[in-house]
Protein backbone atom coordinates (compact mmCIF):
# COMPACT_ATOMS: atom_id res chain seq x y z
CA UNK A 1 0.00 0.00 0.00
CA UNK A 2 1.50 3.29 -1.07
CA UNK A 3 2.12 6.20 1.56
CA UNK A 4 -0.56 8.92 0.81
CA UNK A 5 0.86 11.18 3.18
CA UNK A 6 2.18 14.36 1.72
CA UNK A 7 6.38 14.14 2.66
CA UNK A 8 7.22 16.90 5.00
CA UNK A 9 9.72 19.83 3.37
CA UNK A 10 12.82 20.69 5.06
CA UNK A 11 14.82 23.95 4.40
CA UNK A 12 18.72 23.22 4.47
CA UNK A 13 20.94 25.72 5.00
CA UNK A 14 24.46 24.76 5.42
CA UNK A 15 27.75 26.35 4.03
CA UNK A 16 30.07 23.54 3.68
CA UNK A 17 29.44 21.16 0.80
CA UNK A 18 30.46 17.39 2.44
CA UNK A 19 28.31 18.42 5.41
CA UNK A 20 25.51 19.49 3.49
CA UNK A 21 25.09 16.22 1.07
CA UNK A 22 25.77 13.61 4.26
CA UNK A 23 22.73 15.73 5.88
CA UNK A 24 20.35 15.86 2.59
CA UNK A 25 20.57 12.06 2.16
CA UNK A 26 19.93 11.30 5.55
CA UNK A 27 16.68 13.58 5.46
CA UNK A 28 16.19 11.93 2.57
CA UNK A 29 16.39 8.48 3.04
CA UNK A 30 14.09 9.36 6.11
CA UNK A 31 10.92 10.23 3.78
CA UNK A 32 11.77 13.85 4.02
CA UNK A 33 11.77 16.33 1.36
CA UNK A 34 15.08 18.14 1.38
CA UNK A 35 15.98 21.83 -0.52
CA UNK A 36 19.74 23.07 0.36
CA UNK A 37 21.30 25.73 0.21
CA UNK A 38 24.99 26.93 0.82
CA UNK A 39 24.20 30.41 3.07
CA UNK A 40 21.51 32.41 4.19
CA UNK A 41 20.68 34.83 1.74
CA UNK A 42 20.28 32.28 -1.00
CA UNK A 43 17.76 30.07 1.85
CA UNK A 44 15.55 33.52 2.50
CA UNK A 45 14.41 33.87 -1.55
CA UNK A 46 12.97 29.73 -1.10
CA UNK A 47 11.22 30.47 2.14
CA UNK A 48 9.95 34.04 0.61
CA UNK A 49 8.27 31.81 -2.72
CA UNK A 50 7.64 28.15 -1.43
CA UNK A 51 5.97 26.41 1.75
CA UNK A 52 8.85 24.61 4.25
CA UNK A 53 7.87 22.65 7.26
CA UNK A 54 11.37 23.32 8.79
CA UNK A 55 14.36 25.16 8.29
CA UNK A 56 17.59 23.72 9.49
CA UNK A 57 20.21 25.76 9.95
CA UNK A 58 23.81 25.83 10.57
CA UNK A 59 24.56 29.35 12.77
CA UNK A 60 28.12 29.97 11.44
CA UNK A 61 27.88 30.99 8.09
CA UNK A 62 29.15 33.46 4.92
CA UNK A 63 26.57 36.97 4.47
CA UNK A 64 24.02 35.58 6.84
CA UNK A 65 24.25 33.28 10.03
CA UNK A 66 21.49 31.21 10.90
CA UNK A 67 20.47 33.45 13.82
CA UNK A 68 19.46 36.36 11.50
CA UNK A 69 18.26 33.63 8.90
CA UNK A 70 15.69 32.07 11.77
CA UNK A 71 14.46 35.62 12.24
CA UNK A 72 13.70 36.59 8.65
CA UNK A 73 12.09 32.61 8.31
CA UNK A 74 9.95 34.26 11.48
CA UNK A 75 8.87 37.25 9.90
CA UNK A 76 8.25 35.63 6.01
CA UNK A 77 7.67 32.34 6.78
CA UNK A 78 5.84 32.17 10.44
CA UNK A 79 4.65 28.51 10.55
CA UNK A 80 7.81 27.54 9.35
CA UNK A 81 9.80 25.53 12.32
CA UNK A 82 13.39 26.43 13.18
CA UNK A 83 16.20 23.82 14.01
CA UNK A 84 20.20 25.40 14.76
CA UNK A 85 22.76 22.75 14.26
CA UNK A 86 26.64 24.20 15.25
CA UNK A 87 29.84 23.19 15.97
CA UNK A 88 30.24 25.95 18.46
CA UNK A 89 29.06 25.87 21.98
CA UNK A 90 29.24 30.08 22.94
CA UNK A 91 27.04 29.81 19.61
CA UNK A 92 24.57 27.15 20.57
CA UNK A 93 23.85 29.40 23.84
CA UNK A 94 23.67 32.33 21.97
CA UNK A 95 21.23 30.42 19.83
CA UNK A 96 19.45 29.02 22.57
CA UNK A 97 18.76 32.89 24.02
CA UNK A 98 17.72 34.65 20.64
CA UNK A 99 15.34 31.71 19.27
CA UNK A 100 14.25 30.25 22.49
CA UNK A 101 11.59 27.99 20.07
CA UNK A 102 13.94 26.38 18.20
CA UNK A 103 15.85 22.96 18.84
CA UNK A 104 19.83 23.57 18.96
CA UNK A 105 21.65 20.25 17.60
CA UNK A 106 25.41 20.56 18.48
CA UNK A 107 27.85 18.82 15.91
CA UNK A 108 29.27 16.33 15.95
CA UNK A 109 25.92 13.99 16.19
CA UNK A 110 24.91 11.04 14.52
CA UNK A 111 22.45 10.92 11.50
CA UNK A 112 20.07 8.79 13.80
CA UNK A 113 19.82 11.83 16.42
CA UNK A 114 19.34 14.48 13.65
CA UNK A 115 16.47 12.43 12.19
CA UNK A 116 15.26 11.93 15.58
CA UNK A 117 15.03 15.50 16.51
CA UNK A 118 13.40 16.62 12.87
CA UNK A 119 10.68 14.28 13.84
CA UNK A 120 10.33 15.32 17.21
CA UNK A 121 10.16 18.77 16.00
CA UNK A 122 7.09 17.58 13.76
CA UNK A 123 5.25 15.70 16.75
CA UNK A 124 5.32 18.48 19.13
CA UNK A 125 3.95 20.58 15.86
CA UNK A 126 1.05 18.32 15.93
CA UNK A 127 0.46 17.68 19.12
CA UNK A 128 0.06 21.63 19.11
CA UNK A 129 -3.41 20.93 16.57
CA UNK A 130 -4.50 18.95 18.83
Amino acid sequence: MENTLPSRRILLAEDEEAMRTYLSRALENAGYEVVSVDRGTAALPALESEHFDLLLSDIVMPEMDGIELAQRCNEVSPRTKVMFITGFAAVSLKASRDQPQAKVLSKPFHLRDLVLEVERVFEDREQARV
